[in-house]
């Protein structure tokens, strides 16, 4: 009698653990519970990728998004943040390659006097393979920016050719309906909780992406 409620118990054990391995993980919360579920972030647009090729918005859906809103000739954030961005994706490619390749990340230029697709063609490989630089006319930036809540102005510098400009540090992580979930941490060099550390890109794409 002892042996089957022995036996009984380790198939009952058995069990539990391959129902709880079937189970969602506790550490992917509900998309509705995203810190920016519901927000009126991000809309249709129409731009120009590196390679001269018309692409839009609805044309990722399904997939996840990353949007970075920003220029080549950031002084010091831009290229710092892609740095940041795309090991963290790197690093997610590594840990889970099937769900990285859901997700889409994108550039898309404050600056499109100076981005040509040329320009952003170097830039964006420079950071990772499946980065996709956009830019478009004033109008269709603009347009893009609005819809991502996104704001910019140029600065004048001390000649035409070299004037700034000043941009909102949004990466955002869009869901496949093309709606937001969540900021991604951009570098922040002067803190110490997370300079250099794209392992917290890596599990915040963990956290959403399924």
């Amino acid at each position: 009698m002892a042996g089957a409620a022995m036996n009984k118990n380790v198939t009952f054990l058995v069990a539990a653990l391959a129902l709880a391995a079937c189970a969602p993980s506790s550490e992917q919360p509900p998309l509705s519970q995203a810190p920016l579920a519901g927000a009126a972030i991000g809309g249709p647009f129409t731009l120009t990728d590196q390679d001269g090729k018309q692409r839009s918005y609805a044309e990722f859906d399904g997939k996840y998004r990353i949007v970075y809103f920003g220029y080549t000739n950031c002084p010091d954030i831009c290229t710092p943040d892609m740095q940041y961005l795309m090991a963290g994706l790197s690093q997610f490619e590594k840990a889970q390659p099937a769900l990285a390749g859901k997700v889409q990340p994108l550039f898309i230029t404050v600056d499109p006097q100076r981005d040509t697709p040329a320009v952003l063609k170097q830039f964006v490989s420079a950071f990772h393979p499946r980065l996709i630089g956009l830019t478009g006319s004033d109008a269709q930036i603009a347009e893009a920016a609005k819809a991502f809540a996104v704001h910019y102005e140029r600065i004048e510098g001390a000649s035409p050719e070299s004037y700034l400009m000043s941009h909102s540090q949004t990466p955002f992580l869009m869901g496949p309906d093309g709606k937001p979930l969540a900021l991604l941490p951009a570098d922040t060099p002067n803190s110490e909780a997370n300079e250099g550390d794209p392992k917290l890109v890596a599990a915040e794409l963990a956290k959403w992406v399924r």
